[in-house]
């Protein structure tokens, strides 16, 4: 290989690895939202359950729910087939868990999830193999400390 294209090929390699801090962090789960995954899959698990693996897109699409909702002070599913399609997700059956609370954690929100039938089923289905977690913190209905968790499903 000629020596323009090795200097070439090393300068496009640097500049991938030294790309925009928002893609790498779309591609990497904070620690609380990893958190949430390994007590997810921990529950899943214990039922003989396939564990979930992170889908980048709906990575997004959660994270940005959980954003705008903390946001614009609204707890709500709204369209949760519309958001993960916008970030071209693949079913071809979608599902969401949300919770907030103050001061709380990942054990708090999945022992919810758990407590609710609709939400449980949610969580515990055997086809959802895929998820995106997106968690927010900040003030949340005039409560200061909140955390806004979305969990957002995607399979069979």
């Amino acid at each position: 290989m000629p020596i323009n294209k090795k200097i070439l090929l090393g300068f496009l390699a640097s500049f991938a690895l030294l790309g925009p801090a928002s893609g790498a962090q779309a591609r990497t789960l904070s620690s609380s939202e990893a958190s949430l995954l390994q007590t997810m899959n921990s529950v899943r698990t214990s039922y003989h359950l396939a564990p979930l693996r992170v889908d980048i897109r709906l990575l997004r699409a959660a994270r940005g729910h959980s954003a705008d909702m903390m946001q614009r002070q609204y707890f709500a599913h709204g369209s949760v087939l519309g958001r993960a399609l916008a970030q071209g997700a693949r079913g071809p059956l979608f599902g969401e868990d949300l919770a907030w609370g103050t001061g709380v954690g990942a054990q708090w929100a999945v022992t919810q999830w758990l407590a609710s039938p609709p939400h449980r089923a949610v969580l515990l289905r055997p086809g959802f193999r895929r998820v995106g977690i997106g968690i927010a913190f900040g003030t949340f209905a005039g409560h200061g400390g909140a955390v806004v968790f979305t969990a957002d499903f995607a399979g069979r």
